[in-house]
């Protein structure tokens, strides 16, 4: 698979009905600042397609994208909001869980979710939690380690054996990405073809 093409279509405060709803969704997840704008860009090759911050918590919406439109390898990626951001309150967190919640209620069209992790760090709370919901719904997911670039390759196994133990992953079945260098670029589109063949 190769992305020829990617537009903004909408963003959401709850997931409901879109222009060109139908295509097949990927998701992709992930805590604040984990790198998910900068990953959609790098993989659509358009660095103004998804707005990043140096602010944790800016997605605070439900962002789709369609990628590829009137092709027959078209499909909506959708920017879920980022979550364990510390600086929002209570009200706020609530509001980010029944926006979630209501996605994955409610979306019929979900392949696969891009489960992001920062390669540097242990997987967090929520990240267990997330991939915990994501195993016990039943839901398709590829876990994308982050900002790959910033750990030297020899020493990746050491973090990655980390984030697998946390999250029951084996290191393999997971992806190194970096948004500056496109490393894991076509393992990711592999991947994303193969959920849609599947």
């Amino acid at each position: 698979m190769e992305i020829k093409k990617a537009r903004f279509v909408t963003s959401m405060a709850q997931y409901g009905r879109f222009s060109g709803i139908g295509l097949p969704q990927i998701a992709v997840a992930g805590k604040s600042n984990v790198g998910k704008s900068s990953l959609i860009n790098a993989l659509c090759r358009n660095s103004k397609l998804a707005k990043t911050s140096g602010t944790p918590g800016k997605t605070r919406l439900l962002n789709v994208f369609e990628i590829n439109g009137g092709a027959g390898d078209a499909f909506h990626l959708i920017d879920l909001p980022g979550y364990g951001f510390a600086k929002v309150d209570r009200a706020e967190i609530m509001r980010w869980g029944e926006m979630m919640q209501g996605y994955f209620d409610n979306t019929k069209e979900l392949l696969l979710v891009l489960q992001l992790v920062d390669i540097r760090h242990d997987p967090t709370a929520d990240d267990i939690d997330m991939v915990n919901f994501l195993r016990s719904s039943g839901i398709p997911f590829q876990l994308v380690a982050t900002k790959a670039d910033k750990i030297s390759r020899g020493a990746r196994m050491k973090y990655t054996a980390a984030i697998g133990r946390s999250l029951q992953i084996q290191p393999w079945e997971m992806i190194a990405w970096s948004s500056e260098t496109g490393e894991g670029r076509d393992q990711l589109l592999s991947r994303i073809e193969k959920a849609m063949n599947e």
